[in-house]
């Protein structure tokens, strides 16, 4: 009985979190499919705003396609470079080693959006701005400073006895990476990559500056675009069904991988 006590005011803490977090999602889902005037659904339940989102310009199928070859661009960027990165930083000694970190996180402190118009100008000298690859070097680049930390702690938390036994064995440094590291490290990757994923999925404000062609938009900025559909009407109910069809990626990568995700965060704690 006094567990019991002692423990109901972590409950009732976490349970009105949750109910806060949850609220918006379960408004928003039933708001979809609810009648409500000036919407494709204005009798009964259904499915017609789903039906106007799948119709819409180009097509519910493209802005999918869009949004998941971006997110998962931005994943492979991200995981590429935040991996070499981190395992530069946490094995290799060389002059200004901690300098230069401490000068990647520094970029954590400049605000993205000021370099939009450089990253904007730069991409067009290259031939990348309006195309899928170019926006998600974008937004590796912004995953990049996190991701560096991320993986330098979570290898700094391997032992170092199994990269010495992999090293003495015959492996090289990369495949010792490779064969040794890597898997030792997987909650910080998978941490890494959920990251780099949710933010690449719900990004609105640089695919808005980077991308012209309106059949390359990601979905966010297409559901923001149907809010004005038809002079200046939001559509509220067709808005609903594309914030869920935004939520629902997310939640399904989330709680299949909830169980990496906060060992990737307490084995960086508690080496950190």
């Amino acid at each position: 009985m006094s567990r019991l006590l002692l423990r109901t005011p972590q409950h009732v803490l976490t349970g009105g979190l949750a109910l806060i977090f949850l609220f918006p999602l379960v408004w928003a889902s039933l708001a979809s499919v609810a009648p409500h005037a000036g919407t494709q659904q204005t009798d009964g339940w259904g499915f017609a705003n789903y039906d106007t989102l799948a119709h819409y310009q180009a097509g519910i199928a493209q802005y999918l396609f869009n949004s998941f070859a971006i997110s998962l661009m931005t994943v492979l960027f991200t995981l590429f470079a935040s991996v070499t990165g981190g395992y530069a930083f946490a094995m290799f000694r060389f002059p200004g080693r901690n300098a230069l970190f401490l000068l990647t996180l520094a970029i954590l402190m400049v605000p993205y959006a000021t370099l939009l118009i450089p990253l904007y100008v730069l991409l067009n000298s290259l031939g990348l701005q309006n195309s899928l690859i170019g926006l998600a070097l974008v937004l590796s680049m912004f995953q990049l400073p996190f991701a560096t930390f991320m993986m330098r702690i979570s290898f700094e938390a391997v032992p170092g006895e199994l990269r010495e036994a992999a090293l003495i064995d015959g492996c090289g440094s990369l495949r010792a990476l490779q064969r040794v590291l890597i898997p030792a490290a997987k909650p910080g990757l998978i941490t890494v990559g959920l990251f780099a994923f949710l933010a690449a999925w719900n990004d609105f404000i640089t695919p808005l500056v980077l991308i012209s062609d309106s059949d390359k938009v990601p979905l966010p900025l297409a559901v923001a675009n149907l809010r004005g559909q038809v002079m200046g009407i939001v559509d509220y109910g067709a808005t609903e069904a594309g914030v869920v069809v935004l939520a629902l990626p997310c939640i399904v990568f989330f709680l299949a991988l909830q169980r990496h995700y906060v060992r990737g965060f307490m084995s960086g704690a508690l080496k950190g």
